[in-house]
């Protein structure tokens, strides 16, 4: 028996060591920049999960019914950016929706597997159809670098490591499908996320129509605004809580530019007449 116990004892263990070593090294590993526990497949079936909670919550969220064109006009954008840049790599694997929210706020935000969604208040603040271009591919960029699962990653990495060892936990899947929906926590950006959707915003309309750096349109119509209502202007409270805009981010964004060669001319590819047309059918404010 006293050699049974032992052994039992000693795999006891080792098991014991053997799981503390996976979990620093899980730890060490989920610390690296870019590492991401969840597949291309789990980024798409939260995309679709959150898809239904934003489409169930129309208070929160009141999807435009009707205006089939402005509909067909933001998703032709997307569509033609995902078709034209040779640089968006998972557009055969992301399902890539673009869909209109019809609301005053200023802004646009994009989930897993490429859901994105552009605020009827954002459509109204900018002039021409390049900087909504500009932003569209600054949200394929944060689908395309899946920086929603990196921050979830970070975030429950040793935990649902640790629950896969011990034999699952159910709830732990329920916290984090939690976490999503309620205020679309983890849909706010940090400042290096940002910085890489700016730089990849540049380079996917480099391939395309549009005057490549043209998202530093939407910066200097937020700067204007700030400049009159102050540092925080009502309608872009959530637009500067989701995508921070700190000086340095729009100074890098005029470095990229100023490298590109030949460089390019901000009075091109801009498209001011055809999207004033689009912002006159927009619906009346809510």
């Amino acid at each position: 028996m006293n050699k049974i116990t032992k052994e039992f004892k000693n795999r006891k263990f080792h098991f014991f060591v053997f799981t503390f070593a996976l979990l620093i090294c899980a730890s060490i590993l989920l610390s690296c920049e870019e590492s991401n526990i969840f597949s291309d497949k789990d980024d798409v079936e939260l995309g679709k999960e959150m898809d239904k909670e934003i489409k169930n919550d129309p208070k929160q969220f009141p999807m435009l019914e009707g205006y089939q064109d402005i509909k067909d006009y933001v998703s032709g954008i997307g569509k033609y950016i995902l078709n034209t840049s040779p640089l968006i790599k998972k557009k055969d694997i992301y399902p890539y929706n673009f869909q209109v929210i019809n609301d005053t706020i200023i802004n646009a935000f994009c989930t897993p597997g490429g859901y994105v969604y552009v605020y009827t208040g954002l459509m109204r603040f900018i002039d021409n159809e390049a900087t909504l271009a500009g932003v569209v591919g600054h949200e394929i960029a944060h689908a395309e670098r899946r920086h929603v699962t990196q921050r979830l990653t970070a975030y429950y990495g040793v935990s649902i490591l640790m629950s896969f060892i011990l034999g699952g936990n159910p709830d732990l899947v329920a916290e984090i499908a939690a976490n999503l929906f309620v205020g679309l926590a983890f849909l706010k950006n940090s400042r290096d996320d940002e910085a890489e959707a700016d730089y990849y915003s540049i380079q996917y309309l480099k391939s395309t129509k549009y005057y490549p750096g043209a998202i530093t349109f939407f910066f200097q119509k937020i700067r204007e605004e700030q400049k009159k209502k102050g540092q925080k202007p009502g309608d872009l409270d959530r637009m500067l809580s989701d995508h921070p805009l700190p000086e340095d981010r729009i100074e890098a964004v005029n470095t990229l530019l100023n490298k590109i060669t030949p460089h390019p001319d901000p009075t091109k590819g801009v498209f001011t007449e055809e999207y004033q047309k689009i912002k006159e059918k927009l619906p009346p404010k809510r």
